[in-house]
């Protein structure tokens, strides 16, 4: 008994004299179709907008440095990041020590280079004395309807 066998295949088993088993080109193909597709999507999603939002609360006697710091480092996002299609700083009413980064990339690639890239690290490293809960950053992505 040797040949191939699929659980579940329609049709008569096929014997290893078929020089071809029609049942088996058929899987075959729709194997190949399911692996495109799911590579095509992969593909798609690694090339989608990547939105990071950043939660950052100072300790109130922080807030004047941190904002002068995050204005500062929002102004050279826009200027050295050319993926980086918005970069917006939020101030929270009410609690003026508490703000909010959001900013969208183009690929989460190019959020990655930014996220290693050394202006990036001397900026928390001069925040990280100013900070009164830990940093609380998040990737997203867009739904559509």
């Amino acid at each position: 008994m040797s040949g191939l066998f699929f659980l579940g295949a329609p049709g008569p088993r096929p014997t290893p004299s078929s020089a071809l088993f029609p049942d088996t080109i058929h899987l075959m193909r729709h194997i190949l179709l399911l692996s495109l597709l799911a590579c095509g999507t992969a593909q798609l999603h690694a090339q989608a907008p990547v939105y990071a939002v950043t939660h950052i609360d100072l300790m109130p006697t922080g807030t004047a440095t941190g904002l002068t710091l995050l204005k500062q480092f929002a102004a050279t996002t826009l200027k050295r990041e050319k993926d980086c299609t918005r970069f917006e700083v939020l101030q929270q009413d009410g609690r003026p020590n508490h703000f909010t980064i959001v900013a969208v990339w183009k690929t989460k690639a190019a959020f990655d280079a930014h996220d290693s890239a050394p202006y990036t690290k001397q900026f928390r490293e001069k925040m990280q004395p100013l900070i009164g809960s830990p940093w609380d950053e998040r990737l997203h992505q867009i739904i559509k309807p």
